[in-house]
């Protein structure tokens, strides 16, 4: 991009759809390896399907919008789908509480990634903030659900829960610029 300066909004925009896109795919991996584990049956795991529904309506606007701008995906989607199923499954095999404390801790960090974004962007970028602003109030809506559902009940659940926040907060720094 001959021309761009740091703080360029088209750059951030991108770099935005990036790791908005990345970070949709990786929920997706994570409700797959949570009802791997633990099935269709279980009240936990009707939630997570619905949450999967949602997450995957979220992740094909991101592809869409990818195309639309020719924004290039993260070269670590490879990574994401492994990672991102492994956190699912390994949660979910410590019960339903634990995969739903995996869920508090990723849509928690998600919502302040959204709420960063929606102030980053201000005015610039209407499609773009509205589609934001709709899916960061689902990822509220789910980390609501998995605390109702007893994600604070999982033994070790500051533990777990710091350990997968940080992990988010790596996946996001890292998708907006690999």
């Amino acid at each position: 991009m001959s021309g761009w300066k740091p703080g360029d909004p088209k750059r951030d925009t991108v770099s935005m759809v990036r790791v908005d896109q990345a970070g949709e795919f990786g929920a997706t991996r994570i409700y797959a390896g949570q009802l791997a584990v633990l099935g269709d049956r279980s009240p936990a795991a009707r939630a997570i399907a619905g949450m999967a529904n949602q997450e995957e309506r979220h992740r094909a606007f991101f592809d869409a919008m990818m195309a639309r701008r020719s924004v290039r995906p993260t070269l670590l989607a490879p990574l994401w789908d492994v990672a991102g199923f492994a956190l699912g499954a390994v949660t979910a095999a410590l019960g339903p509480n634990a995969a739903m404390a995996c869920t508090a801790a990723v849509e928690t960090e998600i919502d302040k990634h959204y709420e960063d974004q929606l102030v980053a962007l201000g005015d610039s970028d209407p499609e773009l903030s509205e589609a934001i602003r709709d899916f960061q109030a689902e990822e509220v809506e789910h980390r609501e659900t998995a605390l109702a559902a007893g994600a604070e009940n999982t033994p070790g659940y500051p533990v777990l829960s710091g350990l997968i926040r940080l992990g988010c907060k790596v996946a996001i720094a890292t998708a907006k610029r690999i």
